[in-house]
């Protein structure tokens, strides 16, 4: 399976979207200014398909391989870190905020994260073979075997922005027009 084109984020509406959620929330930024600007999956249809599952509240956590964050160039996320969720045209459609990560093999995962994950059928087994197929076929692509040996961040986070779609309990005051 090649890998499908997705057209590149827009850094600009990112830019604008990050700058609206900042003047709404100053404290929270201030603690972790900085952000990443990233989609969901490898496919535009995954990519919809899970900021779907955020938006309608069945996820709020993902995993991701360690090394991809290396390979990639950035960082493992930290505890209050900021990301831009794109949908699969590359327009910021929510700001996410960590709240939790734990690092550990694929035999870690346990029912209440694939829960929480919100895919699939949302059991421990769907996560596992959902999961499965999705690294082996990422690393596949980049010439690399995936192993359930691979460190694996596991991470939960909570919907900050836009407020009308913010989680409850998060202090983000709506901004008059």
């Amino acid at each position: 399976m090649s890998a499908e084109a997705l057209p590149a984020v827009d850094t600009a509406a990112a830019e604008l979207f990050w700058s609206e959620y900042a003047a709404a929330s100053p404290e929270a930024v201030r603690l972790c200014p900085d952000y990443t600007v990233e989609r969901f999956g490898d496919s535009a249809a995954l990519a919809d398909e899970l900021l779907r599952a955020v938006t309608e509240g069945a996820k709020r956590a993902t995993s991701e391989l360690a090394r991809d964050f290396l390979q990639a160039g950035g960082n493992l996320p930290r505890i209050g870190s900021h990301w831009i969720a794109c949908d699969a045209a590359g327009i910021p459609r929510l700001v996410l905020r960590t709240v939790e990560l734990r690092l550990g093999p694929f035999s870690s995962a346990d029912e209440a994260f694939a829960r929480d994950e919100g895919e699939d059928d949302r059991s421990l087994a769907g996560w596992q073979a959902g999961h499965r197929r999705y690294w082996t076929r990422t690393r596949a692509r980049r010439g690399l075997e995936w192993t359930e040996a691979d460190e694996i961040v596991f991470e939960r986070f909570r919907v900050v922005w836009p407020a009308d779609l913010a989680d409850a309990g998060e202090p983000i005051p709506r901004v008059p027009k």
